[in-house]
């Protein structure tokens, strides 16, 4: 992946949320539900995306017993269960209408 110097402007809302543009998305390969990282550094606020490509370079770190689930299997459940969520309070919030 390389690193481009190209410059881009964003607006966070009343919320503090901001949305990075899409030519930045596609390049760290962030997609709907990724999760960051964020750190306060000297030059600003960092936002270290957490995609499977992240994942997949910290295998190795951490090792697994025999016989529990490998990270690819959690990390599976995990984003079942968090679409699950996201799909209930959607549902909740259709029936009220």
């Amino acid at each position: 992946m390389s690193t481009t110097s190209k410059i881009d402007s964003v607006w966070f809302t009343t919320k503090g949320q901001v949305v990075i543009p899409a030519w930045l998305r596609k390049q760290f390969r962030i997609e709907d539900g990724t999760k960051a990282v964020v750190q306060a550094t000297p030059e600003g606020i960092l936002l270290k995306p957490v995609t499977s490509v992240t994942i997949q370079r910290l295998r190795g770190i951490l090792k697994r017993k025999p016989g529990e689930k490998t990270l690819a299997q959690e990390w599976a459940e995990h984003k079942a269960e968090e679409k699950a969520l996201e799909e209930a309070k959607y549902a909740r919030g259709t029936r009220s209408r």
